[in-house]
């Protein structure tokens, strides 16, 4: 086991003994109705925009992503275009010379050459030679017919890419712009609590964190589920567990801040695997694994719409990047709700 795996492990021990699953969660009164705030429906409020700013995030990832491939398309369509008007240039001169090559030859009929020509096993040669001029003349101009088709099919592709690009473009501007509405709004409440209410509002968050992973351990999950970890899991669990403490930013994909599937993401390509960019998308196209069988180093997938990710370490916990305000951090694998869990290096 390497030094960050063992870190990993150790910091999953302590987590185990304390935060996650040992420490009785604190009790807190609702507040009395005398005008102060009710924060639990503060901290409801709160939840739900930076959900909602979650999946705008994953939109906005999604976005992004489907711009920069729409570019490097449309550069590799620009690039087949310039070379196919090359090509075209080259077999229109080739044409031109062999039609004037042709015309050179005359119009008489081949009986009438054959009759006036003094020497018929030169004329028959030289026929024979003709007749491959005019297959290279056929020739030349279909290939010159199948470089004009593709060249107006690239013109078309070039125009459609163009067209989605735009459209990816303005979808990943509203994107943020609804993030930062979002974001906004919950950093807006938070900044109207005073320093103690802020306090008692992180309370809240870890207590109902609490409660939904004890929960979730109180099933018996824990006895079934018994994975080791892959060599490549590892690794991922490696550089995960090597960011905690890094400030979350919707749509960073580190080295310095993480948005939760950019941590993911950049874990496993630690470990030599490439996976798509936003936690719906890992959902959608990575192998997908019975919690029973689940293994450090496999992603965990929270709530319906797939819009949350973490990085399974093993006894029950988690590293993954919160919300905006918090930083990549260890919690319980039970502490949100799970949709269902998907394995970077499973084998097809």
């Amino acid at each position: 086991m390497g030094r960050g795996a063992a870190a990993a492990r150790a910091a999953v021990v302590l987590c185990v003994a304390g935060v996650l699953v040992g420490a009785a969660p604190a009790a807190y009164a609702d507040p009395a109705p005398d005008g102060k705030r009710d924060l639990e429906d503060v901290r409801q409020r709160i939840d739900d925009l930076y959900r909602r700013a979650e999946r705008a995030t994953d939109a906005y990832n999604g976005a992004k992503e489907q711009v920069e491939r729409q570019q490097k398309e449309i550069v590799k369509l620009a690039k087949n275009i310039v070379s196919t008007q090359e090509r075209r240039k080259r077999l229109k001169k080739r044409a031109g010379s062999l039609a004037s090559a042709q015309y050179r030859g005359g119009g008489l009929p081949a009986e009438a050459k054959l009759m006036l020509n003094k020497d018929p096993e030169g004329f028959l040669d030289n026929a024979t030679l003709a007749r491959k001029g005019q297959h290279a003349v056929r020739t030349v101009l279909g290939q010159l017919a199948r470089t004009e088709d593709d060249l107006q099919g690239y013109a078309q592709d070039a125009t459609e890419r163009w067209d989605r690009l735009e459209k990816e473009r303005k979808r990943k501007a509203a994107a943020k712009k609804d993030i930062e509405k979002k974001i906004d709004a919950a950093e807006r409440i938070e900044s109207q609590l005073k320093a103690e209410e802020k306090e008692r509002l992180k309370k809240l968050e870890e207590d109902r964190a609490h409660r939904a992973q004890t929960k979730w351990l109180d099933s018996g999950i824990l006895r079934e589920i018994g994975g080791d970890a892959s060599a490549q899991g590892k690794k991922a669990i490696s550089y995960a567990t090597a960011q905690i403490g890094k400030n979350y930013v919707w749509g960073a994909e580190g080295p310095d801040t993480f948005d939760c599937s950019g941590l993911t993401m950049r874990a496993w390509e630690a470990a030599g695997r490439t996976i798509p960019r936003t936690s719906q998308e890992q959902w959608r196209q990575l192998r997908r694994i019975d919690i029973d069988d689940m293994r450090p180093g496999d992603l965990i997938i929270y709530h319906e719409d797939a819009s949350h990710v973490g990085m399974y370490l093993g006894d029950g916990a988690i590293v993954h990047a919160p919300r905006p305000g918090r930083q990549v951090t260890i919690a319980g694998a039970g502490s949100m709700r799970i949709l269902g869990v998907v394995r970077p290096d499973a084998k097809a």
